[in-house]
This record gives structure tokens, C-alpha cells and sequence, in this order.
């Protein structure tokens, strides 16, 4: 039996000056040295000594000349980890976790101008028949993920979208059982977007229920979305289910990686 291993040790005047710089980029606004060394349990006189390295480094400025705000030094550290943030790859590693932790058939969607196109898919152990797979291009209104991308568009593009599918489709969109007639397809995709989620309930797929959510950039934008389905039987997706919880969870995840904080999903 090994002995456990010591905990690494750091450098703590390194770590306080971090947490300095971590409390102004979420404060709401400029905070002042009095707030500062309350906040983080520092006198004033021993706050003011790791402001002042910061302002020679350039990670902070100056404003008002009381408070404190970000600087062009943590500027460039932003920019250059936003560079190597690879939202795909993120998504992909996501995908494979909830795919271990549900045993469920999961995917990933971008848009690619007129619909989703599927860039991964992983089955559960107990593959179900959909005739749906990587590479495959689906529909912008009959797709979970379709409306969660459509919900989101520019009102131009998904009025074209829209009339498009309306005026060759033979059947009607449909949510929760019911037909969604044009008139009655805005309201419902501005709950989509609202709620930050879309799912099925046998809708489309025989005893298959659907559950699509997305993950956003920094601009808000989505770069993808996460689907799970499986069989009603076993797949509840309800909301506050533990399939939802876990896909809400994968979906935040990823996109606190791509953003540095979490963009609400759920409403309320």
C-alpha cells in the first residue's frame, strides 16, 4: 500500500493576486480597494500592494481613482484562450460523457445553412432503429435540434425556412401529439427559445422520445446542439427528470468552457 501523495504546493501571494483579478471581471461594476480587500478578507494596506503590481503588469486599470478594472495585459490572455477554444472538440468530449453516463443514443448538430447536420453520433448499448446517422441532414422542423437552430434565427431566414417547409411539406409539424399550424409555429418556437430546449414525446418516432438542448458562444450564438432519444419506456425527458438534468448539465458544461460562465437554460 502507497502512502498518499502530499498536496502540491503552490504559491499563495500568486493566488490571492488571481483571486483579485478573478473579483473584478465578475463585479458589476469597478469595485473600490475597500471593497476589494473586504471581499476577499485582506486589509486595505496589504490589498493595495498586490493592486499596485497589477496595475505595473497591466492587468488592471485604474478608473475614477478609486477603482479597479480589468486591464489590456487580461485582454490578450482572453483573446488567446478564446483562439485555442475548439467548441466542436468540446462538444465531442461532452458527448462521449453523457453517452457513458446515460447509456443513451446521443448527437451532435451544427447548422449548416438549411438544417442540422449530424457530426457525431454514439448509440447506447441497446441500439434503436432511427434512420438517422453521422452525416445525415435533418429537417429544421422536424428535428428537435431543427427548432432550437430555427428558434434562433434572423426573423428573414426563418420566415424562408418556414414558408418553404409549409408549402411542400404533406404533413404538419407536430409537438406533444397535436398539429402545429402556421399561425401557431411562432409562438411555439419563441417557447423553444425561451426555455432553451426542445423535446419529442413519440412525435415523430414511434415510442421515441427526444430531447435536443443548445450550447452557446460568447456572442450568445448557438455552435451546437446536444440531442438524447431512446425509447418512452425508459428515456423520461421530462423537465427536472435525471435525463434532463444530466443533458441540461452537458450542455452548460460546454458552454461555460466556450464562455467562462454559464448562459441560463432553463427559464425561472
Amino acid at each position: 500500500m502507497t502512502e498518499e501523495s502530499p498536496k502540491r504546493q503552490g504559491i499563495g501571494s500568486l493566488e490571492i493576486g488571481l483571486h483579485i483579478l478573478n473579483y473584478i471581471s465578475v463585479a458589476p461594476r469597478p469595485p473600490t480597494l475597500k471593497e476589494l480587500s473586504g471581499a476577499l478578507d485582506l486589509s486595505p494596506s496589504r490589498a493595495h500592494k498586490y493592486l499596485v503590481s497589477l496595475l505595473r503588469e497591466g492587468y488592471i486599470n485604474q478608473v475614477n481613482q478609486t477603482q479597479y478594472t480589468l486591464g489590456n495585459s487580461s485582454l490578450t490572455l482572453g483573446i488567446s484562450a478564446l483562439r485555442r477554444i475548439n467548441p466542436i472538440q468540446l462538444s465531442y468530449e461532452a458527448l462521449d460523457r453523457l453517452n457513458e453516463e446515460t447509456d443513451k443514443t446521443v448527437s451532435v448538430t451544427v447548422w449548416n445553412g438549411n438544417g442540422p447536420l449530424v457530426i457525431k453520433w454514439l448509440d447506447s448499448s441497446h441500439p434503436i432503429a432511427v434512420n438517422v446517422r453521422l452525416g445525415a441532414e435533418l429537417s429544421p422542423l422536424n428535428s428537435a435540434s431543427g427548432r432550437i437552430y430555427l428558434a434562433h434565427l434572423p426573423d428573414q431566414r426563418r420566415r424562408e425556412l418556414v414558408d418553404s417547409h409549409y408549402k411542400q411539406a404533406r404533413n404538419l409539424p407536430r409537438h406533444k401529439g397535436r398539429d402545429i399550424t402556421r399561425e401557431r409555429l411562432g409562438p411555439h418556437l419563441n417557447t423553444v427559445k425561451r426555455d432553451g430546449y426542445c423535446a419529442f414525446f413519440s412525435d415523430y418516432l414511434p415510442e421515441i422520445n427526444v430531447l435536443s438542448m443548445p450550447v452557446y458562444d460568447i456572442n450568445g450564438s448557438i455552435v451546437t446542439v446536444i440531442t438524447l432519444l431512446g425509447l418512452d419506456q425508459d428515456t423520461d425527458i421530462r423537465e427536472g427528470s435525471e435525463l434532463f438534468n444530466r443533458v441540461l448539465e452537458c450542455s452548460n458544461r460546454v458552454t461555460h468552457q466556450i464562455c467562462g460562465h454559464q448562459k441560463k437554460v432553463i427559464a425561472g
